[in-house]
């Protein structure tokens, strides 16, 4: 199938409607697996789905130089977007530590721009909101890249209002990635409303909550030590298991529609508006693939309401992130 082109912002960033998470073939869940990882970036060329997620800190580093060497020859058939803003010292991430000073801003940029083997950078996003930097500061350094043809598009980061609207001022941010799907919304309570007003996309990660929402999930302490599952609250304990019959409601469409569950998780943010472009991240083609073909799938208004319904936030269990995580976010 070919994936239809949805618009992020409007500076004229275009991109297929369903984009590829790189940070799986790297780290957080299981093994790597280079040979299958660069068969799922060259399979997605193949597909339309030409939006690849990667970031500085995935890996740190690894994950960018695989996409360098698997994407050799086909850089113009596909829009990377990457992120600074994590404190990195000798190649390791600092806790949750951040450094967006202009000169960790260019000196991030010209890793990045080495390790993915390209002269420019579609989209770049600030990883997370540094509150020692005045957000001014990051916006005019970002722009000064863009002029400078090193960086083609402005991104933000699981950013809140006022931080948009302070980096929007200064220069036009194209897209918010931020986390969003059936079972983290988030985003409902202004954020949304703040990015359509100013005409900016959404780029939602974790679309499927980390697997969750696919139904190919075990409890916290069955996946292995390193896999980020094992420390994921939502997983954990009496948590696991009000989440499991939340996300019921995902299994009862998809056997009437004839689809995946995570095809119809999918669906449901499709479905949220035009300059939606959910980045479900995996290592494997099979994966790819049924998530690619989510975009075929249509669900109906009283589906999109039974959903909305079931997985309302009070029905979800436990939060999102540990606290250490969440103190990182701009809410």
């Amino acid at each position: 199938m070919s994936l239809s082109r949805r618009k992020l912002g409007n500076q004229g960033l275009t991109v297929g409607s369903v984009g590829l998470g790189c940070m799986p073939m790297s780290q957080s869940y299981g093994p790597a697996d280079e040979g299958e990882s660069i068969a799922t970036l060259r399979r997605a060329i193949d597909l339309g789905c030409d939006f690849l997620d990667t970031a500085e800190v995935y890996g740190p580093h690894t994950n960018e130089a695989l996409l360098g060497r698997a994407l050799k020859g086909s850089r113009e058939k596909v829009v990377i977007a990457t992120k600074f803003g994590f404190k990195l010292k000798d190649g390791k991430q600092i806790g949750a530590q951040t450094d967006s000073s202009p000169a960790a801003i260019r000196s991030a940029v010209e890793g990045s721009l080495q390790r993915l083997q390209t002269d420019y950078i579609d989209l770049l996003y600030q990883h997370r909101v540094d509150r020692a930097v005045p957000m001014e500061d990051v916006a005019g350094t970002v722009g000064q890249l863009v002029k400078e043809g090193k960086v083609r598009y402005f991104g933000l980061s699981e950013a809140g209002v006022a931080n948009i609207r302070r980096a929007h001022a200064v220069h036009p941010v194209s897209a918010l990635q931020s986390e969003y799907s059936l079972w983290e919304r988030n985003l409902e309570d202004g954020v949304i409303a703040t990015l359509r007003e100013l005409k900016i996309g959404l780029v939602p990660f974790s679309p499927l909550g980390r697997g969750f929402l696919t139904g190919a999930v075990k409890r916290a302490e069955d996946y292995p030590q390193g896999d980020y599952r094992r420390g994921d609250p939502r997983y954990q304990g009496e948590n696991f298991d009000v989440n499991v019959k939340a996300a019921s409601a995902v299994q009862t469409i998809s056997k009437q529609i004839g689809a995946t569950r995570a095809q119809v998780a999918l669906a449901w943010l499709l479905a949220k508006g035009e300059d939606v472009v959910p980045i479900p991240g995996t290592k494997r083609r099979a994966y790819l693939e049924e998530n690619v073909a989510a975009a075929a799938v249509r669900l109906d208004a009283g589906q999109m309401t039974r959903l909305d319904v079931a997985m309302q936030p009070g029905n979800i269990a436990g939060p999102r992130y540990a606290a250490s995580i969440m103190a990182t976010i701009d809410r």
